[in-house]
Protein backbone atom coordinates (compact mmCIF):
# COMPACT_ATOMS: atom_id res chain seq x y z
CA UNK A 1 0.00 0.00 0.00
CA UNK A 2 1.62 3.25 -1.04
CA UNK A 3 2.37 5.81 1.46
CA UNK A 4 -0.61 8.20 2.52
CA UNK A 5 0.00 11.51 4.07
CA UNK A 6 -2.49 13.28 5.99
CA UNK A 7 -1.10 16.86 5.46
CA UNK A 8 -0.37 18.79 2.14
CA UNK A 9 3.24 17.42 0.85
CA UNK A 10 5.50 19.37 -1.59
CA UNK A 11 8.53 17.18 -1.63
CA UNK A 12 6.95 13.60 -2.34
CA UNK A 13 8.00 11.40 -5.37
CA UNK A 14 5.43 11.27 -8.16
CA UNK A 15 7.18 9.60 -10.98
CA UNK A 16 4.66 7.63 -13.20
CA UNK A 17 5.34 4.26 -10.92
CA UNK A 18 2.83 6.72 -8.91
CA UNK A 19 4.83 6.48 -5.83
CA UNK A 20 2.36 7.96 -3.68
CA UNK A 21 -1.52 7.84 -4.01
CA UNK A 22 -1.77 11.58 -3.67
CA UNK A 23 -0.80 13.75 -6.51
CA UNK A 24 1.12 17.48 -5.73
CA UNK A 25 3.00 19.96 -7.02
CA UNK A 26 6.75 20.16 -6.71
CA UNK A 27 7.68 23.74 -5.21
CA UNK A 28 10.95 25.38 -7.11
CA UNK A 29 12.27 26.97 -4.12
CA UNK A 30 12.69 25.47 -0.60
CA UNK A 31 10.63 27.81 0.92
CA UNK A 32 7.68 26.21 2.36
CA UNK A 33 9.78 22.92 2.80
CA UNK A 34 9.81 23.57 6.55
CA UNK A 35 5.77 23.68 6.75
CA UNK A 36 5.73 19.76 5.81
CA UNK A 37 7.70 19.03 8.69
CA UNK A 38 6.24 18.29 12.40
CA UNK A 39 9.01 17.65 15.16
CA UNK A 40 12.11 16.15 14.57
CA UNK A 41 12.88 13.23 16.27
CA UNK A 42 9.29 13.51 16.52
CA UNK A 43 7.73 11.88 20.25
CA UNK A 44 7.11 8.25 18.84
CA UNK A 45 10.77 8.45 17.40
CA UNK A 46 12.21 9.11 20.99
CA UNK A 47 10.16 6.75 22.42
CA UNK A 48 11.41 4.32 19.98
CA UNK A 49 15.05 5.01 20.48
CA UNK A 50 14.71 4.66 24.21
CA UNK A 51 13.94 1.21 23.74
CA UNK A 52 16.54 0.54 21.28
CA UNK A 53 19.09 2.02 23.75
CA UNK A 54 17.84 -0.49 26.52
CA UNK A 55 18.98 -3.72 24.27
CA UNK A 56 21.35 -2.38 21.21
CA UNK A 57 25.36 -1.86 21.53
CA UNK A 58 25.56 1.71 22.75
CA UNK A 59 28.42 1.90 20.04
CA UNK A 60 25.55 1.66 17.68
CA UNK A 61 23.00 3.92 19.40
CA UNK A 62 24.47 6.05 21.78
CA UNK A 63 26.60 7.81 18.87
CA UNK A 64 24.15 9.79 17.19
CA UNK A 65 23.27 11.55 21.09
CA UNK A 66 27.29 12.37 21.12
CA UNK A 67 27.54 13.32 17.76
CA UNK A 68 24.57 15.72 18.69
CA UNK A 69 25.67 17.04 21.73
CA UNK A 70 29.23 17.68 19.87
CA UNK A 71 27.55 20.15 17.36
CA UNK A 72 25.42 21.57 20.26
CA UNK A 73 22.15 20.14 18.75
CA UNK A 74 19.58 18.86 21.18
CA UNK A 75 16.72 16.36 19.50
CA UNK A 76 17.73 16.56 16.14
CA UNK A 77 18.26 12.93 15.42
CA UNK A 78 17.99 10.31 15.04
CA UNK A 79 14.02 9.54 13.26
CA UNK A 80 12.86 5.75 12.96
CA UNK A 81 11.87 4.81 9.74
CA UNK A 82 8.35 3.76 9.43
CA UNK A 83 7.93 3.05 5.54
CA UNK A 84 9.82 4.08 1.84
CA UNK A 85 9.13 3.97 -1.45
CA UNK A 86 10.49 5.52 -4.06
CA UNK A 87 12.61 8.55 -3.05
CA UNK A 88 10.62 8.98 -0.38
CA UNK A 89 10.75 7.61 3.53
CA UNK A 90 8.02 8.26 6.26
CA UNK A 91 8.87 8.11 10.19
CA UNK A 92 6.63 7.05 12.93
CA UNK A 93 5.82 10.33 13.62
CA UNK A 94 4.21 11.05 10.29
CA UNK A 95 7.16 12.99 8.75
CA UNK A 96 7.76 12.69 4.91
CA UNK A 97 11.46 13.02 3.95
CA UNK A 98 12.98 12.87 0.73
CA UNK A 99 16.10 10.33 1.02
CA UNK A 100 19.10 11.66 -0.69
CA UNK A 101 21.22 8.67 0.75
CA UNK A 102 19.38 5.83 -1.27
CA UNK A 103 19.40 4.15 2.51
CA UNK A 104 23.41 4.26 2.36
CA UNK A 105 23.43 3.39 -1.95
CA UNK A 106 20.88 0.62 -1.13
CA UNK A 107 17.73 1.65 -2.81
CA UNK A 108 19.43 2.53 -6.50
CA UNK A 109 16.15 1.51 -8.11
CA UNK A 110 14.18 3.38 -5.44
CA UNK A 111 12.68 2.14 -2.05
CA UNK A 112 10.11 -0.72 -2.16
CA UNK A 113 9.92 -0.58 -6.26
CA UNK A 114 6.78 -3.07 -7.16
CA UNK A 115 9.05 -5.18 -8.92
CA UNK A 116 11.40 -5.90 -6.76
CA UNK A 117 8.72 -6.46 -4.09
CA UNK A 118 6.43 -9.06 -6.11
CA UNK A 119 9.60 -10.89 -6.98
CA UNK A 120 10.84 -11.30 -3.65
CA UNK A 121 7.13 -12.25 -2.39
CA UNK A 122 6.63 -14.75 -4.97
CA UNK A 123 10.23 -16.25 -4.17
CA UNK A 124 8.90 -16.22 -0.44
CA UNK A 125 5.92 -18.32 -1.22
CA UNK A 126 7.55 -20.90 -2.51
CA UNK A 127 11.21 -21.12 -1.54
CA UNK A 128 12.63 -18.38 1.34
CA UNK A 129 15.67 -20.56 1.77
CA UNK A 130 18.01 -23.51 0.22
CA UNK A 131 21.87 -24.95 1.15
CA UNK A 132 24.48 -22.79 0.03
CA UNK A 133 26.52 -24.63 -1.98
CA UNK A 134 24.97 -27.91 -1.58
CA UNK A 135 21.95 -27.30 -3.60
CA UNK A 136 21.50 -24.60 -6.06
CA UNK A 137 17.86 -22.84 -6.51
CA UNK A 138 16.81 -21.58 -10.57
CA UNK A 139 17.00 -18.31 -9.41
CA UNK A 140 21.30 -18.49 -8.03
CA UNK A 141 21.80 -19.65 -11.66
CA UNK A 142 19.80 -17.25 -13.20
CA UNK A 143 21.85 -14.31 -11.16
CA UNK A 144 24.97 -15.77 -11.92
CA UNK A 145 24.35 -15.56 -15.55
CA UNK A 146 22.96 -12.19 -15.60
CA UNK A 147 25.57 -11.14 -13.35
CA UNK A 148 28.24 -12.27 -16.26
CA UNK A 149 26.13 -10.76 -18.91
CA UNK A 150 26.48 -7.49 -17.21
CA UNK A 151 30.22 -7.54 -16.08
CA UNK A 152 31.90 -9.45 -18.56
CA UNK A 153 33.72 -11.57 -15.77
CA UNK A 154 32.70 -15.40 -16.07
CA UNK A 155 32.29 -16.31 -13.03
CA UNK A 156 30.76 -15.41 -9.35
CA UNK A 157 30.81 -16.67 -5.63
CA UNK A 158 27.78 -14.90 -4.32
CA UNK A 159 27.63 -13.96 -0.31
CA UNK A 160 25.68 -11.51 1.77
CA UNK A 161 27.16 -8.14 2.17
CA UNK A 162 30.10 -5.66 0.75
CA UNK A 163 32.59 -7.18 2.84
CA UNK A 164 31.54 -10.93 2.15
CA UNK A 165 32.33 -10.26 -1.39
CA UNK A 166 35.61 -8.67 -0.60
CA UNK A 167 37.03 -11.68 0.96
CA UNK A 168 35.86 -13.86 -1.23
CA UNK A 169 37.70 -11.91 -3.96
CA UNK A 170 40.91 -11.52 -1.64
CA UNK A 171 40.72 -15.32 -1.34
CA UNK A 172 40.52 -16.20 -4.47
CA UNK A 173 43.77 -13.70 -5.53
CA UNK A 174 45.56 -15.97 -2.68
CA UNK A 175 45.04 -18.88 -4.25
CA UNK A 176 45.17 -18.29 -7.66
CA UNK A 177 48.67 -16.02 -7.04
CA UNK A 178 50.01 -17.73 -4.15
CA UNK A 179 51.03 -14.04 -2.45
CA UNK A 180 49.85 -12.87 0.71
CA UNK A 181 50.68 -8.95 -0.15
CA UNK A 182 47.49 -7.11 -0.65
CA UNK A 183 48.03 -3.39 -1.89
CA UNK A 184 45.35 -0.91 -1.00
CA UNK A 185 44.65 3.23 -0.61
CA UNK A 186 43.90 5.31 1.58
CA UNK A 187 40.86 6.67 2.45
CA UNK A 188 39.74 3.11 0.80
CA UNK A 189 36.38 1.44 2.71
CA UNK A 190 35.84 -2.21 1.70
CA UNK A 191 33.96 -2.84 4.97
CA UNK A 192 34.76 -3.54 8.51
CA UNK A 193 34.46 -7.50 8.74
CA UNK A 194 38.09 -8.42 9.48
CA UNK A 195 39.28 -9.59 6.47
CA UNK A 196 37.85 -6.54 5.09
CA UNK A 197 39.21 -4.39 7.77
CA UNK A 198 42.98 -5.40 6.95
CA UNK A 199 42.24 -3.60 3.82
CA UNK A 200 40.13 -0.80 4.86
CA UNK A 201 41.82 2.65 5.90
CA UNK A 202 38.98 4.95 5.84
CA UNK A 203 39.55 6.72 9.26
CA UNK A 204 42.09 4.48 10.04
CA UNK A 205 42.63 5.61 13.78
CA UNK A 206 38.89 5.22 14.32
CA UNK A 207 37.98 1.70 12.75
CA UNK A 208 41.06 -0.39 12.37
CA UNK A 209 43.16 0.94 15.57
CA UNK A 210 41.51 -0.89 17.98
CA UNK A 211 42.01 -4.47 16.49
CA UNK A 212 45.11 -3.92 15.03
CA UNK A 213 46.22 -6.61 17.58
CA UNK A 214 43.93 -9.17 15.15
CA UNK A 215 44.39 -7.73 11.73
CA UNK A 216 47.02 -9.32 9.46
CA UNK A 217 49.99 -7.02 8.41
CA UNK A 218 49.89 -8.23 4.71
CA UNK A 219 48.38 -5.13 3.63
CA UNK A 220 50.51 -1.72 2.47
CA UNK A 221 48.44 1.48 1.51
CA UNK A 222 49.25 4.31 -0.47
CA UNK A 223 47.57 7.27 -1.31
CA UNK A 224 45.07 6.77 -3.64
CA UNK A 225 46.01 8.04 -6.79
CA UNK A 226 49.32 7.15 -6.54
CA UNK A 227 51.52 4.05 -8.31
CA UNK A 228 53.36 1.40 -6.65
CA UNK A 229 56.92 1.18 -7.37
CA UNK A 230 57.12 -2.48 -6.19
CA UNK A 231 54.63 -5.54 -6.85
CA UNK A 232 56.67 -8.56 -6.70
CA UNK A 233 55.05 -9.49 -3.27
CA UNK A 234 51.33 -8.54 -3.72
CA UNK A 235 48.82 -10.69 -5.01
CA UNK A 236 46.08 -7.99 -4.79
CA UNK A 237 45.50 -4.59 -5.78
CA UNK A 238 41.88 -3.36 -4.25
CA UNK A 239 40.96 -0.44 -5.10
CA UNK A 240 37.61 1.63 -5.25
CA UNK A 241 37.06 3.20 -8.78
CA UNK A 242 35.68 6.51 -7.44
CA UNK A 243 36.09 6.16 -3.24
CA UNK A 244 32.34 6.60 -1.83
CA UNK A 245 32.92 6.57 1.89
CA UNK A 246 35.86 8.91 1.71
CA UNK A 247 34.25 11.77 0.08
CA UNK A 248 33.17 10.74 -3.77
CA UNK A 249 37.01 10.81 -4.65
CA UNK A 250 37.98 10.33 -8.30
CA UNK A 251 41.50 9.31 -9.05
CA UNK A 252 43.88 11.12 -11.73
CA UNK A 253 42.67 10.17 -15.08
CA UNK A 254 44.40 7.35 -16.16
CA UNK A 255 45.19 5.97 -13.41
CA UNK A 256 43.53 2.39 -13.06
CA UNK A 257 44.40 1.54 -16.36
CA UNK A 258 47.83 1.91 -15.38
CA UNK A 259 47.14 0.33 -12.59
CA UNK A 260 45.80 -2.61 -14.04
CA UNK A 261 48.35 -2.96 -16.75
CA UNK A 262 51.43 -3.01 -13.27
CA UNK A 263 48.91 -5.53 -11.97
CA UNK A 264 49.04 -7.66 -15.43
CA UNK A 265 53.13 -7.37 -15.57
CA UNK A 266 53.60 -8.25 -11.97
CA UNK A 267 51.21 -11.15 -11.50
CA UNK A 268 49.06 -9.70 -9.11
CA UNK A 269 45.27 -9.47 -9.74
CA UNK A 270 43.41 -6.19 -9.63
CA UNK A 271 40.21 -6.26 -7.80
CA UNK A 272 37.86 -3.63 -7.91
CA UNK A 273 35.47 -2.61 -5.53
CA UNK A 274 32.15 -1.72 -6.88
CA UNK A 275 30.07 -2.21 -3.98
CA UNK A 276 29.14 1.40 -3.88
CA UNK A 277 29.68 2.69 -7.48
CA UNK A 278 27.89 -0.40 -9.50
CA UNK A 279 24.94 -1.12 -11.29
CA UNK A 280 24.63 2.32 -12.79
CA UNK A 281 25.22 4.83 -9.95
CA UNK A 282 27.91 6.69 -12.03
CA UNK A 283 25.92 6.82 -14.97
CA UNK A 284 27.92 3.93 -16.07
CA UNK A 285 26.69 0.04 -15.79
CA UNK A 286 29.98 -0.25 -13.56
CA UNK A 287 32.63 2.67 -12.84
CA UNK A 288 35.48 0.79 -14.72
CA UNK A 289 33.84 0.66 -17.90
CA UNK A 290 34.28 4.23 -18.39
CA UNK A 291 37.95 4.12 -17.50
CA UNK A 292 39.51 1.68 -19.65
CA UNK A 293 40.07 -1.09 -17.84
CA UNK A 294 39.09 -5.00 -16.73
CA UNK A 295 39.16 -6.27 -13.57
CA UNK A 296 40.46 -9.49 -12.71
CA UNK A 297 37.89 -9.91 -9.82
CA UNK A 298 34.84 -7.67 -9.13
CA UNK A 299 32.88 -6.36 -6.16
CA UNK A 300 29.03 -5.95 -6.39
CA UNK A 301 26.56 -5.37 -3.59
CA UNK A 302 24.87 -2.64 -1.63
CA UNK A 303 21.85 -2.21 -4.57
CA UNK A 304 22.00 -5.41 -6.01
CA UNK A 305 19.31 -7.16 -4.03
CA UNK A 306 17.00 -3.72 -3.85
CA UNK A 307 17.03 -4.06 -0.08
CA UNK A 308 17.96 -7.63 0.41
CA UNK A 309 21.47 -8.18 2.06
CA UNK A 310 23.29 -9.60 -1.30
CA UNK A 311 26.43 -9.61 -3.00
CA UNK A 312 28.68 -10.88 -5.46
CA UNK A 313 32.40 -11.42 -6.46
CA UNK A 314 32.62 -12.05 -10.11
CA UNK A 315 36.01 -12.94 -11.77
CA UNK A 316 37.51 -14.27 -14.56
CA UNK A 317 37.09 -18.02 -15.54
CA UNK A 318 40.90 -18.60 -15.00
CA UNK A 319 41.24 -16.72 -12.10
CA UNK A 320 38.10 -18.60 -10.45
CA UNK A 321 39.53 -22.04 -11.95
CA UNK A 322 42.45 -21.36 -9.32
CA UNK A 323 40.26 -22.71 -6.66
CA UNK A 324 40.05 -26.01 -8.65
CA UNK A 325 37.04 -28.82 -7.95
CA UNK A 326 35.37 -29.27 -4.24
CA UNK A 327 37.13 -32.14 -2.57
CA UNK A 328 33.66 -32.70 -0.77
CA UNK A 329 33.06 -29.85 0.99
CA UNK A 330 33.60 -26.44 -0.28
CA UNK A 331 36.76 -24.05 0.52
CA UNK A 332 34.83 -21.12 0.90
CA UNK A 333 30.63 -21.12 1.23
CA UNK A 334 28.17 -19.77 4.02
CA UNK A 335 24.28 -20.68 5.26
CA UNK A 336 22.89 -18.26 2.89
CA UNK A 337 25.17 -18.34 -0.10
CA UNK A 338 23.04 -17.52 -2.84
CA UNK A 339 19.58 -17.47 -0.95
CA UNK A 340 16.70 -17.66 -3.36
CA UNK A 341 14.93 -14.86 -2.44
CA UNK A 342 17.97 -12.41 -2.49
CA UNK A 343 18.52 -13.93 -5.69
CA UNK A 344 15.22 -13.39 -7.01
CA UNK A 345 14.86 -9.81 -6.01
CA UNK A 346 18.41 -9.24 -7.11
CA UNK A 347 17.50 -10.82 -10.83
CA UNK A 348 14.19 -7.94 -10.62
CA UNK A 349 16.74 -4.89 -9.82
CA UNK A 350 18.85 -5.84 -12.77
CA UNK A 351 15.63 -5.99 -14.95
CA UNK A 352 14.45 -2.81 -13.67
CA UNK A 353 17.72 -0.88 -14.27
CA UNK A 354 17.59 -2.27 -18.02
CA UNK A 355 13.72 -1.52 -18.48
CA UNK A 356 13.55 2.13 -16.87
CA UNK A 357 16.88 3.12 -18.75
CA UNK A 358 18.59 3.85 -15.03
CA UNK A 359 22.39 4.16 -15.82
CA UNK A 360 21.41 6.64 -18.81
CA UNK A 361 19.04 8.77 -16.04
CA UNK A 362 21.98 8.59 -13.31
CA UNK A 363 24.21 10.00 -16.20
CA UNK A 364 22.00 12.58 -17.53
CA UNK A 365 20.78 13.63 -14.06
CA UNK A 366 23.80 13.61 -12.55
CA UNK A 367 24.78 15.63 -15.09
CA UNK A 368 22.74 18.40 -14.31
CA UNK A 369 22.62 18.18 -10.74
CA UNK A 370 26.67 18.35 -10.74
CA UNK A 371 26.48 21.85 -12.53
CA UNK A 372 23.26 22.74 -10.32
CA UNK A 373 25.39 22.56 -6.92
CA UNK A 374 28.63 23.59 -8.62
CA UNK A 375 26.98 26.62 -7.72
CA UNK A 376 27.20 26.15 -4.05
CA UNK A 377 30.59 24.38 -3.70
CA UNK A 378 33.31 22.42 -5.21
CA UNK A 379 31.59 18.92 -6.87
CA UNK A 380 33.11 15.43 -6.48
CA UNK A 381 32.18 12.28 -8.43
CA UNK A 382 30.12 11.44 -10.91
CA UNK A 383 26.75 10.44 -12.30
CA UNK A 384 24.66 10.18 -8.96
CA UNK A 385 27.45 9.79 -6.99
CA UNK A 386 28.64 13.27 -5.97
CA UNK A 387 29.45 15.15 -2.78
CA UNK A 388 29.98 18.68 -2.58
CA UNK A 389 32.04 20.38 -0.79
CA UNK A 390 30.48 22.66 2.18
CA UNK A 391 31.77 24.08 5.36
CA UNK A 392 30.44 22.25 8.52
CA UNK A 393 28.69 19.42 6.32
CA UNK A 394 27.62 17.55 9.57
CA UNK A 395 25.55 20.47 10.74
CA UNK A 396 24.19 21.51 7.62
CA UNK A 397 23.23 17.91 7.26
CA UNK A 398 21.26 17.90 10.07
CA UNK A 399 19.73 21.43 9.66
CA UNK A 400 18.39 19.39 5.92
CA UNK A 401 16.95 16.51 7.91
CA UNK A 402 14.93 19.16 10.09
CA UNK A 403 13.56 20.63 6.42
CA UNK A 404 13.00 16.93 4.86
CA UNK A 405 15.87 15.68 3.33
CA UNK A 406 18.01 12.93 4.33
CA UNK A 407 21.46 13.86 3.47
CA UNK A 408 25.39 12.53 5.09
CA UNK A 409 28.32 13.69 5.31
CA UNK A 410 31.21 11.66 3.19
CA UNK A 411 35.06 11.91 3.48
CA UNK A 412 37.22 12.03 6.72
CA UNK A 413 36.85 14.82 7.86
CA UNK A 414 33.48 15.31 6.70
CA UNK A 415 34.54 17.78 4.18
CA UNK A 416 31.88 17.18 1.63
CA UNK A 417 27.53 16.64 1.97
CA UNK A 418 26.98 13.48 -0.25
CA UNK A 419 24.23 13.77 -2.80
CA UNK A 420 23.30 9.72 -3.52
CA UNK A 421 19.65 9.70 -4.04
CA UNK A 422 17.57 7.02 -5.91
CA UNK A 423 18.46 6.99 -9.92
CA UNK A 424 14.76 7.32 -10.35
CA UNK A 425 14.53 10.48 -7.97
CA UNK A 426 12.27 12.98 -9.82
CA UNK A 427 13.98 15.91 -11.18
CA UNK A 428 11.87 18.48 -9.23
CA UNK A 429 12.99 17.35 -6.17
CA UNK A 430 16.43 17.59 -6.85
CA UNK A 431 15.30 21.22 -8.01
CA UNK A 432 13.78 21.73 -4.14
CA UNK A 433 16.64 20.63 -2.60
CA UNK A 434 19.29 22.48 -4.19
CA UNK A 435 17.34 25.46 -3.55
CA UNK A 436 17.19 24.60 0.50
CA UNK A 437 20.87 23.79 0.38
CA UNK A 438 21.51 27.12 -0.77
CA UNK A 439 19.26 29.23 1.28
CA UNK A 440 21.42 27.21 4.16
CA UNK A 441 24.67 27.71 2.83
Amino acid sequence: MALSPTKSVHHVDTSSREIFETRVEFPMTGSDLPSLMTEIPGPASRAWVDRLAQRECPAITARRARRADALGIVDTDPIVWKAAQGSNVEDVDGNILVDLTSGFGVASVGHRHPAVVEAGQNQLSCLPHAMGDAFPDPQRIMLLEALARHTGLDHGILGCSGSDAVEAALKTARIATQRDGVLAFHAGYHGLSYGALAATAYKANDFRSPFSGQLGQHVEHLPFGELPTNLDHIGAILVEPIQGRGGMVSPPKGWLAALGELARNSGALLILDEIYTGLGRTGAMFAFQEEGVQPDLLCVGKSLGGGFPISACMGRQDTMAAWGASRGEALHTQTFLGNPTGCAMALACLDVIEKEGLVKRSLELGEWLSTALSRLGRVRGRGLLLGVEVNDSLRISRELLQRGWLALPAGETAEVLAVVPPLTIAKPQLEAFVAVLESLL
